[in-house]
């Protein structure tokens, strides 16, 4: 799916900057931020070859980048737990 945006022409005047690429970066942020995006789903909006790109733009945004659910995470302490004794 795509969606277009329209914006005012002088808000497209901007100079020295990419719009484009700064409302795909805010978009990927926010959609991360909301646990609506993944990191593998950051990566295809950004155009990244990697997860560990997109584990360094997040950083590089001051966005944490485990997106594991906390059940997950509890179930791989328990794992963890279990194969240590």
């Amino acid at each position: 799916m795509s969606v277009t945006i329209l914006l005012p022409d002088e808000v497209l005047a901007d100079e020295g900057g990419d719009l484009q690429r700064q409302i795909l970066e805010l978009v990927a942020l926010a959609g991360f931020k909301s646990g609506q995006l993944t990191t593998a789903q950051v990566c295809r909006i950004l155009g990244l070859s990697s997860r560990l790109e997109a584990h360094e733009f997040l950083k590089e945004h001051g966005v944490p980048w485990v997106d594991d659910s906390v059940g997950e995470i509890e179930r791989e302490i328990e794992e963890l737990k279990r194969l240590a004794s």
